[in-house]
């Protein structure tokens, strides 16, 4: 295993002492997985767009995150009521890249970590140049993906608690409900194992996050492609952070009652999804005294363990480390667990969530042409009522 972390000086620097750039034309293919940097990632090299070409490189995606198109890639479902993805969209993404030509480039998404088989991923490495493409995977502790998971899962339409969820993933097997998805992202060790079959472990490097040093993944980024230092920068985005426990809860009871009454996916994505948990996040950051979702010391210790389990399988595989593999082991130190009171939200939270539906609602027309029937609205239960006012949006959505 080549490792980049050996010594004091290459620790302060995040292992990036002696990294060399990627040869001239390689095709880089960042695949996440999630909840390790991506997002920021993304940003920073969609907003160096045009900057890149000067310096040998091209970001080819017309968006900052091609998510539909490695889900296409991948054949896996759109999220929660989103359009679904096509080939078309995968092969847009292809022609780009391929108009790239011999300058070198760079794809990331963190939905190529779905990818589940060895030729899903062989037709990926195949399509997108063969021999030019060189795999990078970005990692973090389980200990501080799994709340941060948890909650995105909740935000597509998720109703299990916290602490069941965890029950689920760590402790009963198959540890594939309700999430199939979450330990093919994030068993990190055979999702290095699986590319790595494919390409070789010469062109696949995995990068071990290290939130201490909040530049650390845009500097790897810039060496790896030969870009000045300081040339990418975080692009502020208050969409991408994760919810608060209060929040979190909120949504998950509002998910319990949406599944309940029988409403159609396409609403939740455009009125929940998109328009309450976005606006939210757009309009109101956390405040220290906000509830953070915290971890059971047993999931810990048991993310801990995994950790260190993966650490070794991924060093036998020979591929490229940089980073401290020793970070995705370790037990954070952490205060005595102690389950929460029940979360309560704050009313001007509460106050942007009602808004973001209502924004959202609003942006479709509203056409009152529909016949009169014979029963009043006091007359209908409550139940079908929410069916009903669902299933009317839905239809005012297509029509728009």
């Amino acid at each position: 295993m080549e490792i980049d972390c050996t010594s004091d000086d290459d620790r302060v620097n995040g292992g990036r002492a002696g990294l060399a750039p990627l040869p001239a034309g390689t095709r880089l293919l960042h695949i996440g997985p999630h909840k390790t940097g991506t997002t920021s990632i993304q940003g920073a090299l969609f907003a160096a767009k045009d900057q890149l070409p000067g310096h040998g490189v091209v970001f080819p995606a017309s968006t900052r995150h091609p998510m539909e198109a490695a889900l296409a890639a991948c054949a896996r479902p759109a999220m929660m009521g989103d359009i679904a993805p096509t080939d078309k969209h995968w092969t847009r993404l292809l022609d780009q890249v391929a108009a790239t030509k011999a300058s070198t480039s760079v794809v990331s998404s963190e939905f190529f970590a779905d990818a589940e088989d060895d030729a899903t991923v062989r037709r990926i490495v195949e399509q997108l140049g063969g021999e030019r493409v060189h795999i990078l995977v970005t990692l973090r502790p389980l200990a501080k993906i799994m709340p941060s998971q948890w909650q995105q899962y909740v935000q597509n339409g998720l109703r299990m608690g916290y602490e069941n969820w965890l029950e689920h993933m760590l402790r009963k097997a198959p540890y594939e409900k309700p999430n199939p998805s979450f330990w093919r992202r994030h068993r990190h060790d055979r999702l290095v194992e699986r590319w790595a079959r494919v390409v070789g472990p010469e062109r696949v490097t995995v990068v071990v996050v290290d939130d201490g040093d909040r530049d650390g993944l845009m500097r790897t980024f810039e060496v790896l492609l030969g870009l000045p230092t300081g040339l990418l920068q975080p692009v502020p985005d208050a969409a991408n952070r994760s919810l608060t426990l209060a929040e979190t809860e909120m949504l998950r009871n509002l998910n319990m009652e949406f599944r309940g009454n029988g409403l159609p996916d396409e609403l939740y994505s455009k009125l929940v999804r998109n328009g309450a948990v976005m606006h939210m996040k757009n309009s109101c950051s956390p405040a220290p005294e906000d509830v953070k979702i915290g971890t059971p010391r047993w999931a810990l210790e048991a993310a801990a363990g995994i950790g260190a389990e993966m650490v070794g399988r991924i060093g036998a595989t020979g591929v490229r480390l940089i980073g401290d593999p020793a970070v995705l082991s370790a037990v954070p130190k952490a205060p005595a667990w102690e389950a929460p009171a029940e979360p309560r939200i704050a009313p001007e939270v509460a106050a942007q969530a009602l808004y973001g539906v209502l924004a959202a609602a609003a942006a479709v027309p509203v056409r009152h042409t529909a016949a009169a029937k014979a029963r009043t609205v006091h007359q209908t239960s409550s139940k079908e009522l929410v069916k009903v006012l669902g299933h009317r949006c839905l239809k005012k959505l297509r029509r728009h």
